[in-house]
């Protein structure tokens, strides 16, 4: 019978200072937070959100740009966006120059919303960054910032190539 070497310990992440883990957990807490709270008070959850944020910067986008933009996939940028045209807060067109693709555009009624929503969020924010100085914020959103630059790097990593 083989005996079990027990002398060393196995490999685990340190989740304490894993970045990734640190901030899917950050994140997921976030989004949830902010779901329910949407949800409640505005009848819309995070990804419906996270649409209309992006359409009152970006107006008059496909759905594909809304994917590439917000890091989701098409199924739920696509519920987000049934859930949203049904209640009139954007609307879709065929794309003149490809009628495969659709282009969708932020109604009145949706930046009124957005614009709820945004007092909101605002304060959220504020609550979360808090305890940080303004030197500390410029900071973190210049190291955020190059982090999502270095996601495509990332994803496009293959061990058997290493």
């Amino acid at each position: 019978m083989a005996q079990i070497d027990q002398s060393s310990e196995p490999e685990v992440l340190d989740l304490d200072r894993y970045v990734p883990a640190l901030l899917t957990f950050l994140s997921n807490k976030l989004s949830s937070g902010a779901s329910a709270c949407y949800r409640k008070h505005f009848g819309v959850g995070v990804v419906e959100w996270r649409v209309l944020a992006l359409l009152a910067v970006e107006n008059g986008i496909t759905a594909n740009r809304i994917c590439q933009v917000i890091g989701l996939d098409k199924s739920a940028v696509s519920r987000a966006l049934r859930l949203l045209e049904d209640a009139g807060h954007v609307k879709t067109e065929a794309d003149p120059a490809d009628a495969r693709r659709v282009i969708v555009h932020l109604t009145s009624q949706g930046r009124t919303l957005h614009n709820r929503i945004l007092r909101v969020a605002r304060a959220r924010e504020q609550r979360l960054l808090d305890d940080f100085t303004a030197d500390e914020v410029d900071t973190l959103v210049d190291l955020l910032q190059r982090m999502n630059s270095r996601v495509q790097l990332v994803n496009s990593y293959d061990p058997s190539k290493s």
